[in-house]
């Protein structure tokens, strides 16, 4: 029975750090792969996905935004859970009465 081969996996920090080395560096990406012990495809993937997704980082929230994101959902979800409270107490309340 052949050996299984398992697979390495890559930081999201060595991936970016080998896509900008493709473009700030005058080396070759199998001079990059052999630097980082990579395929030198892994190197062509990466630099290919950096171009694509790149511009996903400044679309990100900051911290702050994305906090008053959460309490304005949680203070949402809590006036929901109060008015079923309500109606759950009226509906209740008028079982109970003859």
């Amino acid at each position: 029975m052949p050996k299984r081969i398992s697979r390495r996996k890559h930081s999201a920090k060595v991936k970016f750090q080998v896509a900008l080395e493709t473009f700030s560096n005058s080396d070759s990406k199998i001079e990059i792969a052999r630097k980082y012990g990579i395929n030198p495809n892994l190197v062509t993937k990466w630099q290919k996905e950096f171009l694509e997704k790149g511009y996903l980082i400044f679309e990100q929230n900051n911290p702050e935004q994305e906090a008053n994101q959460k309490i304005e959902d949680l203070q949402r979800l809590l006036g929901k859970k109060e008015v079923e409270i309500d109606l759950l107490k009226k509906f209740l309340g008028n079982i109970g009465s003859p």
